[in-house]
C-alpha cells in the first residue's frame, strides 16, 4: 500500500553516542523523505559528535572515533538538515521517546529553531508493538519476509521502517485499536493524522516530563508534583521553575516550560 499523504513524511533514524538525551550527541543521520506524490528523497551524514563515542556505542553501530574525526558537526549541517524536513512529517521506529528529542537537542545547541508541534508523527514501532510486539528486524521478517541487513545502520534501518509502515497499513487498514479494557483508542488508517493518535496526543514536551491532562491543562508527569498544574506549581512554589532550568533537563523541556509559564503570565 503506497503512503496517503498531504505532507512530505521524514523517516529517520540516528546513531548516537549514548542514549542521554540532554547529554549524547549524533554520530550518524539518515532520512528517507516521501514526498505526497510518491518521490523518495534522501539525506545520510556521518556527524562528528565533538565527544567520544564510548566503546559500548560503537559495538552496537560500529562508528568509532577515527571514523568520524574529519566529519561535518552537526552545528554545521543544522541548517542544511532543517530545510531539509521543512514542511515534513516525521516517521521512525521508537523515535519520539528518544530520536526526535535528541534531533531537537542538536538542533536547540546549534541554534535553530525546529519545533515538531506543528508535525505529524508516525511511529511504526507504536503499531508494531500495539499489534505484534517483536524488535525492527522481526518486524521486517514478519510484515516483509525478509532478513534486516545491516540492522543498526541508520540508512538500512531508515529503509527498514518505510518498508514496514506501508506493509502494516497493508495489513491493519481499517482496524481498530483497543487497550486492555477493550476500550477502542485508535483506528489503523492510511491517513497520518489517524497514526499520529497511535504516539500520544497528550504529550507537551518530548522528554515526557509535561502532559496534557483531560481538561488539555499541562501537568508535570513526574516526581512530587506528578498531575499537578505546571502554572498552579510555578506560582506556589517559585523556585521550581529555577530547579528546573537549572537541572539536567533536556533544553526542550526547559523551553516549554518556559513556554507555559509565560502563557501564565498572560492569562494571570
Amino acid at each position: 500500500m503506497e503512503l496517503n499523504l498531504k505532507n512530505p513524511l521524514a523517516f529517520f533514524d540516528l546513531e548516537t553516542t549514548g542514549i542521554n538525551i540532554a547529554q549524547d550527541r549524533i554520530v550518524e543521520l539518515a532520512i528517507l523523505k516521501v514526498m505526497p506524490n510518491g518521490e523518495v528523497v534522501k539525506m545520510h551524514h556521518l556527524i562528528n559528535p565533538t565527544i567520544p563515542i564510548p566503546e559500548e556505542s560503537a559495538m552496537i553501530h560500529g562508528i568509532r572515533d577515527e571514523d568520524v574525526k574529519d566529519k561535518p558537526t552537526f552545528k554545521t549541517l543544522a541548517k542544511s538538515i532543517a530545510k531539509f524536513l521543512e514542511g515534513a512529517d516525521l516517521a521512525g521506529f521508537n523515535h519520539v521517546r528518544f530520536d526526535i528529542p535528541l534531533l531537537v537537542e542538536e538542533f536547540l545547541r546549534a541554534g535553530v529553531d525546529f519545533e515538531v508541534g506543528n508535525r505529524k508523527l508516525v511511529d511504526a514501532q507504536k503499531i508494531f508493538f500495539m499489534m505484534e510486539k517483536r524488535t525492527l528486524s522481526a518486524a521486517y521478517q514478519f510484515y516483509c519476509n525478509k532478513e534486516l541487513e545491516g540492522a543498526h545502520g541508520a540508512m538500512a534501518d531508515t529503509e527498514a521502517t518505510y518498508e514496514v509502515l506501508k506493509a502494516q497499513l497493508d495489513k491493519y487498514n481499517g482496524q481498530s485499536v483497543e487497550d486492555i479494557g477493550g476500550n477502542v483508542i485508535a483506528k489503523i488508517e492510511n491517513d497520518m493524522a489517524s497514526l499520529h493518535q497511535l504516539v500520544g496526543s497528550n504529550m507537551v514536551d518530548l522528554g515526557g516530563r509535561f502532559v496534557f491532562n483531560d481538561q488539555g491543562v499541562e501537568v508535570f508527569n513526574f516526581g512530587k508534583h506528578k498531575g499537578k498544574p505546571v502554572t498552579e506549581v510555578l506560582e506556589k512554589e517559585r523556585g521550581y521553575y529555577d530547579w528546573m532550568m537549572q537541572g539536567d533537563f533536556p533544553l526542550d523541556t526547559k523551553r516549554k516550560l518556559t513556554q507555559i509559564k509565560l502563557k501564565g503570565f498572560k492569562m494571570g
